[in-house]
């Protein structure tokens, strides 16, 4: 006789995935959740949104990308769901939203209950560290599409700001400041290159251990990408915040360039930060352009702020406060002073 688990799919071992994760995901919840996981939908009472005079709701959707080949290649998989949860969370700060809840959904060849577990151990972490509700997920398992072994992870998470503090291109003027916040590493981004580049053309071994990073290759590459959520939203708080940039895929230039309007430019001292070794190893071995580079990877910054030249040390100094080294890593001028308008110039 035929049947569903004959065909590769297991509907016990998805039931116990579900228990597994169930004491994580109880960390990542606040007081607007109703009920817990395991129906069809997930349910936030949006009664809390009263107290703002005109809510907007601001919402994102990203996944990890080929960093999950690495994760699985280790066969550590407590780490990738802080990628999934910074991918996702951090592009709402940006606009100064607040996250709210996420849900994810995870696509395996074969469901294996202690690694599901895992991967939603660290999605919830993520999450209880960021102020944002695991409001629910699916586990998928897909046979014949993907192996065993292989899994992907994506997710959407949904936010709130009150209109009037919606940070953007239209708050950016001549005479700002661009504050730089440090990566974590390699962030989730360019990982079609970095490997490529480790594995194909230099030979590299996860197991490798690597001097200039002071570990493995393979601990290098599986860093967990920062959570700017808290620092971020404290910094809108305190200070006056015009826009913000989350450096993922593009790289520095092309998402600055994302919150610029075409009246001014943009110029960054190259000369004003140290980007860590594991991105000059990448141009090196691989030999590739800094242009390319530029492109693919976040050269050390993960998130920058565009404030007021009189706000931007205090804005430094409470990015520190909460553990996020940050300095002023350029300057905002009218167009044409630096490039075309709603450019920006490495220099």
């Amino acid at each position: 006789m035929t049947s569903y688990a004959s065909a590769g799919v297991s509907i016990e071992e998805g039931d116990r995935a579900v228990e597994l994760m169930k004491q994580w995901v109880a960390k990542a919840t606040r007081p607007e959740v109703v009920g817990g996981i395991g129906g069809f939908a997930g349910l936030f009472d949006a009664s809390a949104l009263k107290g703002y005079t005109r809510p907007l709701l601001a919402t994102s959707a990203d996944g990890v990308g080929t960093k999950v080949a690495i994760a699985q290649a280790m066969d550590r998989h407590d780490t990738i769901g802080f990628d999934l949860v910074g991918m996702l969370v951090d592009d709402l700060v940006v606009c100064g939203a607040e996250p709210l809840f996420l849900t994810d959904y995870i696509a395996t060849g074969k469901v294996v209950p202690e690694r599901i577990a895992d991967i939603v151990k660290g999605i919830a972490a993520a999450c209880a560290e960021t102020g944002t509700a695991l409001l629910g997920g699916e586990t998928a398992e897909h046979p014949g599409l993907l192996a065993p072994d292989e899994y992907d992870v994506a997710g959407s998470t949904t936010g709130v700001v009150e209109a009037d503090r919606l940070l953007g291109a239209e708050l950016v003027r001549e005479g700002d400041v661009v504050v730089a916040m440090a990566s974590s590493g390699l962030h989730s981004n360019g990982y079609s290159l970095v490997r490529h580049v480790f594995f194909d053309i230099a030979g590299w071994k996860l197991d490798r251990e690597v001097p200039e990073f002071g570990r493995t290759l393979g601990e290098e590459l599986l860093t967990p990408t920062r959570l700017y959520t808290k620092p971020c939203l404290a910094l809108a708080d305190a200070v006056e915040v015009h826009a913000m940039s989350h450096i993922t895929g593009g790289g520095l230039a092309a998402n600055l360039e994302r919150v610029l309007p075409d009246s001014v430019s943009v110029r960054l001292d190259r000369s004003s930060w140290t980007p860590a070794p594991v991105f000059g190893l990448v141009g090196e071995l691989g030999k590739v352009a800094q242009a390319d580079l530029d492109l693919a990877l976040n050269m050390g910054v993960g998130m920058v702020a565009i404030v007021p030249a009189d706000a931007a040390d205090a804005a430094v100094a409470l990015l520190g406060e909460h553990g996020v080294d940050a300095w002023i890593a350029g300057e905002v001028a009218a167009a044409g002073t630096h490039g075309a308008g709603g450019s920006v110039t490495l220099g």
